[in-house]
C-alpha cells in the first residue's frame, strides 16, 4: 500500500508539472504576453512596457520564465486578475464555496437516481421499470444540458413560475430554508442528470452480470431472502464498475459546472472560467485550470483506494 501511494503521488506530481508546462506553453503561443496588459485603443507606454517586461521576466529565457512562474504557483501566488487587479486566489476563494455546494447537490441527485434505478431496472428486467430506466438513460446521455436547462428555465420559471430561473439566494442564514433550497433544484438536477443516466446504465449492466453468477444462484438455493441477495451480495459485487465511473464523475461535478453555472447564472468557478476566457484573463484561467487538474488527480487516487474497501479480493501492491 505504501509503495502504491508513493508511486501514485510521484505520477500525480509529474502530471501536475506537465499540466503547468502545457498551460505556460499555450500562453506563449498566443503572442506577446504584454498585449494582455495593454489598454484597448491605447496600448502600453514605454515605461509600462519596460516595467511589465521586468515584472514578468520576459527579458529572460523561457526556461527561467517558466521556473519563476511555477515557483510563484507553488507559493500560492497565481498572479493578479487582469480584469480587476485582485489576486487570483482571492477571486477563486470567493467563488469556490458556491461551486462545491452545487457539485455536492448534483452528486446527490446522480446517486439517488442513477444507482437505485439501475438496480431496479436490472432486477425487473423486461418490465415497465426496465423500459423506463433505459429511456431515462437514453435521454440523459443524448440530450445537451444547455438546451434542456434553457427549456426548463422557459417552462418552469418563465411560463409556470414554479422555481427561480437561476443565480443563488444569499439572504437567508439558515441553509436548509426553502428560499435557499429552491435555487438549487434546477441547477443540481441538470448537473446530475447526465451522470445519473451514466450510473444507471453501468449499474444495470453490472447488476445483470452479477445476478447471473453462480454465488447468487447458490445464495438463493440456500434460502437467503430476496432483499439480502440484491442489496448485500449482488450490489456490493456490482459496484466496482460504477465506482470507477463515479470517481471521474465526482471530478466532473466540479469541472462540469461550467455549462450549468453559465446557463443558470450560478456564481461559481465554472461561470468565472467562462468570464476569464471572454476577457482573455490568463492568470485567472491558469488558476482555474490547475485547480481542476489537482481535483482530477486527487479523485483518481481516492477511487483506486476505494476499490480495496469495496472488494477485499483486490490487493494493491
Amino acid at each position: 500500500m505504501q509503495q502504491f501511494l508513493l508511486r501514485r503521488t510521484v505520477f500525480a506530481i509529474i502530471s501536475l508539472f506537465g499540466a503547468t508546462a502545457v498551460v505556460f506553453g499555450l500562453s506563449r503561443l498566443q503572442g506577446d504576453p504584454l498585449l494582455l496588459y495593454a489598454t484597448p485603443g491605447y496600448g502600453l507606454s514605454p515605461q509600462q512596457e519596460e516595467a511589465l517586461t521586468k515584472k514578468l521576466r520576459l527579458d529572460q529565457p523561457l526556461v527561467m520564465q517558466y521556473a519563476h512562474w511555477v515557483g510563484g504557483i507553488m507559493q500560492g501566488d497565481f498572479g493578479r486578475s487582469l480584469l480587476d487587479n485582485r489576486p487570483v486566489t482571492t477571486t477563486l476563494s470567493a467563488k469556490w464555496g458556491n461551486t462545491i455546494q452545487l457539485a455536492i447537490a448534483g452528486m446527490l441527485v446522480a446517486l439517488l437516481i442513477g444507482i437505485p434505478l439501475g438496480v431496479l431496472s436490472a432486477v425487473k428486467r423486461g418490465s415497465m421499470w426496465d423500459y423506463f430506466g433505459r429511456t431515462f438513460a437514453l435521454f440523459g446521455l443524448a440530450t445537451p444540458v444547455f438546451w434542456v436547462g434553457l427549456m426548463a428555465i422557459f417552462l418552469i420559471s418563465v411560463r409556470w413560475d414554479l422555481l427561480p430561473s437561476g443565480t443563488k439566494y444569499t439572504y437567508e442564514a439558515f441553509p436548509l430554508s426553502w428560499n435557499n433550497i429552491k435555487h438549487f433544484i434546477m441547477p443540481a438536477f441538470f448537473l446530475g442528470w447526465g451522470p445519473a443516466a451514466g450510473l444507471l446504465r453501468i449499474t444495470r449492466s453490472s447488476m445483470l452480470d452479477t445476478l447471473d453468477s453462480e454465488f447468487i444462484k447458490l445464495a438463493r438455493a440456500k434460502g437467503v431472502s430476496h432483499n439480502v441477495v440484491i442489496w448485500k451480495h449482488a450490489l456490493r459485487n456490482a459496484t466496482i464498475a460504477p465506482i470507477t465511473v463515479l470517481g471521474l464523475m465526482m471530478a466532473g461535478f466540479i469541472t462540469g459546472t461550467v455549462v450549468v453555472e453559465t446557463v443558470f447564472s450560478w456564481p461559481g468557478i465554472g461561470a468565472l472560467a467562462v468570464q476569464a476566457v471572454f476577457n482573455n484573463d490568463f492568470p485567472l484561467m491558469t488558476g482555474i485550470v490547475l485547480i481542476f487538474v489537482i481535483i482530477y488527480l486527487l479523485v483518481n487516487l481516492a477511487t483506486d483506494l476505494l476499490y480495496v474497501v469495496i472488494d477485499p479480493r483486490i490487493r494493491i501492491n
